[in-house]
């Protein structure tokens, strides 16, 4: 019995060096998603769908644990640790990924944007945009610029924090126009917007989630959106490149990213699947209501972007002098 349990072992252990015993197919037990932020925010509720659609399709719950703290550098580390199996996945949001690095000192429990991480694919960009009281003087933007030209003090602008996506934007747009512009950073974007329906701040540069709906009633003025194009939601508004501001583009991303040395396969795979759920009319809605543009494409093009990110903003970053708070 013993010789023969020996042999029955040698047998299948030389199917496994030919490969011919194959492993089970990816993937085949549940998915955990880390969105390194606290449920309920724009990001934490696109991953949310986006795990709720990957779902159907790969036939394995993904599953949305939130693991929020010191500016979603706790969750993302613990990705970055995780076994490069494809079963944890993190929720990759560009303020953590291509901004923190940068304006951190030491940033908390530290991690390699480029090295500790295989990216997936983009979910897609949300569009940000400069709005201003209704009774605010200037209206477009090189009206902006120039009344902020001939301010001693500068003009303010308020954004939901420092080293936020809004704030790196203010400051490009600083150093692109000369404009005299003076960043207000306030705890979350809804203090900010707050503030300046209230009139107690003249600028504010949000997301368009937050604010497109003030613009629609009226309660807010629309100065510029930052995307390459005009929003679908407010086709009216001008971007900052009609504006007069060349080469000026700046959004915000979220999309999928998993632990450094996770295998091509794997990696395709999901690319594949996430794809296929971007080009669905109803997730393209249901993401268009939360501000937010669906951008399918190839893993190489998201980690081209993430590096290029990385280093224009690094260098924004540098000249403004930006460090967290």
């Amino acid at each position: 019995m013993k010789s023969m349990l020996r042999s029955i072992v040698c047998v299948i252990t030389l199917l496994i060096d030919f490969g011919v015993v194959a492993q089970a197919p990816f993937p085949s037990k549940p998915i955990r998603l880390v969105v390194p932020f606290t449920p309920g925010g724009v990001t934490d509720t696109s991953g949310r769908l986006i795990a709720e659609q990957l779902s159907k399709r790969l036939g394995q719950q993904v599953v949305v644990d939130n693991k929020a703290g010191a500016s979603g550098n706790i969750g993302t580390q613990m990705v970055a640790s995780a076994e490069p199996d494809g079963y944890t996945l993190l929720l990759a949001f560009d303020g953590t990924m291509v901004i923190n690095p940068h304006v951190f000192d030491k940033v908390p429990f530290p991690f390699d944007t480029v090295k500790d991480f295989a990216p997936i694919g983009k979910i897609g960009d949300a569009v940000l945009i400069l709005v201003s009281h209704p009774s605010f003087a200037a209206k477009t933007l090189k009206e902006v610029i120039a009344l902020s030209q001939t301010q001693k003090g500068g003009l303010s602008y308020g954004t939901s924090g420092t080293g936020g996506t809004p704030h790196i934007g203010g400051e490009l747009l600083k150093q692109k126009t000369n404009a005299n512009l003076i960043h207000v950073p306030y705890k979350g974007g809804g203090q900010a917007m707050t503030d300046v329906l209230g009139g107690n701040i003249p600028l504010v540069y949000t997301a368009i989630a937050g604010a497109i709906q003030h613009v629609k009633s009226g309660k807010l003025h629309a100065v510029a959106v930052s995307s390459a194009q005009r929003a679908s939601s407010l086709p009216q508004v001008p971007t900052f490149i009609e504006s007069g501001v060349a080469d000026f583009e700046i959004n915000s991303w979220v999309g999928l990213m998993a632990p450094a040395k996770t295998s091509k396969a794997v990696l395709d795979k999901l690319n594949a699947e996430l794809n296929a759920v971007l080009m669905d009319a109803e997730v393209k809605e249901r993401l268009n209501a939360l501000g937010i543009s669906a951008t399918p494409g190839s893993v190489q093009k998201f980690g081209d972007e993430i590096k290029r990110d990385l280093t224009r903003y690094g260098q924004v970053v540098k000249s403004a002098g930006i460090k967290a708070e």
